[in-house]
């Protein structure tokens, strides 16, 4: 009796976890976060010093046979520091835009406790197209509206509480001179809540 009645619960539990794994899952939430970025630029105005930004926006995911698909739409505030060539002037420079990653990735974990990898292409679009910097340098470069870039890293989920860290590595040159490389580079910190 007690290995059928093993059996049982065996079967019911392999069931459900291969309905789970076959039929999507969506979620939907909020999230913030900071950014530590760096912009280099052959030494010409930005230096490699780390400044603090931030990020806050909409996640989305959507999950099939233990992979899932996230999309992600925020606005962020990129922060790097100028130290022109020449000068002994510092100062920050800032950039505005509006994010829009797309991550594919993996959960690991039961229930309501999840590890997850993912990794994926981010495109950026400048919020009127403009750097707003701290001190008056002469002779900046236009930067460009658009850009790409990769992002990928590692998350945790605690019930409806999500965690990332993220590696982001600017894949076009901010820069509209093609003699100056301008990519931009950057950590982030993000905690989000899942609503749906």
């Amino acid at each position: 009796m007690k290995k059928c009645l093993l059996t049982i619960i065996c079967l019911i539990a392999a069931i459900s976890y291969s309905q789970a794994q076959l039929f999507p899952s969506v979620k939907f939430g909020v999230k913030g976060g900071l950014g530590f970025s760096s912009l280099k630029d052959n030494n010409k105005y930005f230096s490699s010093d780390t400044k603090t930004g931030f990020q806050l926006g909409l996640w989305g995911r959507i999950g099939v046979a233990g992979f899932h698909v996230q999309p992600e739409a925020y606005y962020a505030s990129k922060k790097v520091g100028i130290n022109p060539t020449g000068t002994d002037t510092d100062g920050q420079a800032t950039f505005k835009s509006f994010d829009v990653p797309v991550l594919l990735g993996t959960r690991i974990g039961l229930g309501p406790v999840g590890f997850r990898i993912q990794a994926g292409p981010v495109f950026s679009f400048a919020q009127d197209g403009k750097i707003n910097f701290d001190t008056s340098i002469a002779d900046f470069n236009k930067y460009k509206k658009n850009s790409t870039g990769l992002i990928g890293g590692l998350g945790l989920d605690i019930s409806k509480v999500t965690f990332d860290i993220r590696y982001e590595h600017g894949l076009s040159n901010l820069s509209q001179n093609s003699d100056v490389n301008s990519k931009i580079r950057m950590w982030t910190v993000g905690l989000g809540f899942n609503i749906l």
